[in-house]
């Protein structure tokens, strides 16, 4: 029965990969389905992406022993500053912007925005080096599941997920990853609820009160709204809800999205399922040490936290729950992968190859782009049989990511002032801070997401502060960008120069 679902699962994805074929034959349909995206559906694109195997393997496991019932401070954040504000602040003037400026991908819009083509270059190559650490991170967490509910080997799983990943995306493109993110994220809130009562009900825990009560008795601060430390709580909330303003991969679905009308359901939807699905995994992660008598379970005789919600899930629930909970997985992490091949491939064939060779014809950039998503899976599943920790992978990424491109993407949509040189000195510092304090605390899971952090905040003041001391744009090229009538008002008020001296 297992085999039968899980054939059947995979068989509709294959299905909607041929489906999609006939609308993915362009680049702009391939990588943006051609900017026609609904509201429905960009939104659980949005919410699928967001939440993957990570969240409920590696985040759930590790973040609900670590701080208890606090942790549903990250629901919060990932809800309302994750999604609501994402889309209220970054989804219209991305895409009004990206399509006056004829930007596709994140570097694209970068280079136009700035003019500079080496931000097209040094972006997309940002994007290819780091996305595939987290990329390999959604594979690991998945292959954790997989061995525990099928009894299938660790390698065995990644090659499978990783060729049906492959083939839907290489078929369908963008409209494929959508349309399977939709039906996938139907499948995560179903599954979502069905995980919360069994766990709640199962004896370890014994029903809410009950679960509360024996927290409290290992560790009251596991029951207290700060949890055990407050300041690291505080980083993880940051990371994963600030950092998807900066990742390419969350971003490209404001370009796609069909008009401007579809942003505000987009936005609702998207916030109430962040709140289903964080919820579902945070939740239950807090009792995780309910189920292994405060002992974290062992792999190889170490302490291993990715492995808390897969044997909650294999020994204490019923094997259809399992099922379920697999798919839910599964859906959740292929999602995210779909989303993060893409990105990745078109990192190096629309920004890097096309961006040195402007002539190359659009047939031998797809060729290159389906190409690519292979390339790319294949080296997420080499790194993801190296010996690592999920959380620490998916953190090093998403802070070094989003440091990187936080900054010089917001402050680009709406600050006219923000100069060339400001956007390389908020790009460079993320970078700086991400790796080199990563690496000088030999990537310590325990103070990468404070890294991450800080790699994403700390540009937000070296920006401004580095374009106020140099050159501006000129009124031409910021009518190019932001639509003359706004830069009109712009120098009515004196906040841009017309040459390109300071300015105020």
């Amino acid at each position: 029965m297992k085999f039968f679902l899980l054939g059947l699962y995979f068989a509709v994805l294959i299905a909607i990969g041929f489906y999609s074929l006939r609308k993915s034959r362009d680049v702009g349909g391939f990588f943006l389905g051609n900017r026609t995206v609904g509201p429905w559906i960009s939104a659980f694109a949005y919410g699928t992406t967001y939440f993957s195997a990570v969240i409920f393997i590696g985040y759930a496991g590790k973040v609900g022993w670590g701080f208890g019932l606090a942790d549903l401070w990250i629901v919060i954040g990932n809800a309302f500053i994750g999604s609501f504000l994402a889309w209220k602040v970054l989804a219209r003037p991305t895409r009004e912007m990206t399509v006056r400026l004829n930007a596709m991908t994140m570097p694209e819009f970068l280079a136009a925005r700035y003019d500079s083509p080496a931000l097209r270059t040094v972006g997309a190559l940002i994007i290819f080096i780091f996305l595939v650490p987290y990329s390999a991170s959604v594979y690991m967490g998945l292959s954790y599941l997989f061995e525990q509910v099928f009894q299938i080997d660790f390698a065995t799983a990644l090659v499978i997920m990783a060729a049906f990943t492959a083939l839907y995306l290489v078929l369908g493109g963008y409209i494929a990853v959508t349309l399977t993110d939709f039906l996938q994220g139907l499948i995560m809130i179903a599954g979502v609820f069905v995980l919360i009562y069994y766990v709640i009900t199962a004896p370890p825990v014994g029903g809410l009160f009950s679960g509360i009560s024996r927290l409290a008795a290992i560790n009251p601060a596991l029951v207290s709204p700060t949890g055990p430390n407050w300041f690291a709580l505080l980083s993880l909330v940051l990371l994963t809800s600030l950092g998807p303003w900066g990742l390419p991969q969350m971003v490209q679905k404001f370009y796609a999205i069909k008009d401007e009308r579809s942003i505000w359901p987009a936005t609702v939807v998207s916030t109430l399922f962040a709140l289903i699905i964080a919820t579902g995994a945070y939740f239950t992660g807090a009792f995780g040490r309910l189920f292994f008598n405060n002992q974290m379970p062992l792999l190889n005789g170490k302490p291993n936290p990715d492995l808390i919600m897969p044997q909650i899930i294999n020994q204490y629930l019923p094997s259809w729950v399992g099922l379920l909970l697999l798919l839910l997985v599964l859906a959740a992490s292929m999602s995210t992968l779909a989303s993060l091949v893409l990105v990745s491939s078109s990192a190096v064939a629309i920004d890097l190859i096309q961006g040195v060779v402007p002539q190359i014809s659009r047939r031998t950039v797809m060729f290159l782009l389906r190409f690519l998503c292979v390339f790319f899976i294949g080296l997420s599943v080499y790194i993801a049989l190296k010996p690592t920790i999920i959380l620490v992978l998916m953190s090093l990424s998403w802070g070094t990511v989003a440091g990187a491109f936080l900054a010089p993407y917001l402050y680009g949509l709406y600050w006219p002032r923000t100069t060339k040189a400001g956007a390389w000195a908020g790009l460079v510092s993320g970078l700086i801070i991400s790796l080199g304090l990563s690496f000088y605390y030999h990537l310590d899971g325990g103070v990468i997401p404070t890294i991450g952090t800080l790699a994403m905040l700390i540009p937000l003041g070296v920006v401004p502060l580095v374009s106020l001391m140099t050159p501006a744009f000129s009124w031409e090229h910021l009518a190019k960008v932001f639509g003359p009538g706004r830069v009109e008002i712009e120098k009515a008020e004196g906040l841009v120069s017309n040459d390109l001296g300071f300015g105020k």
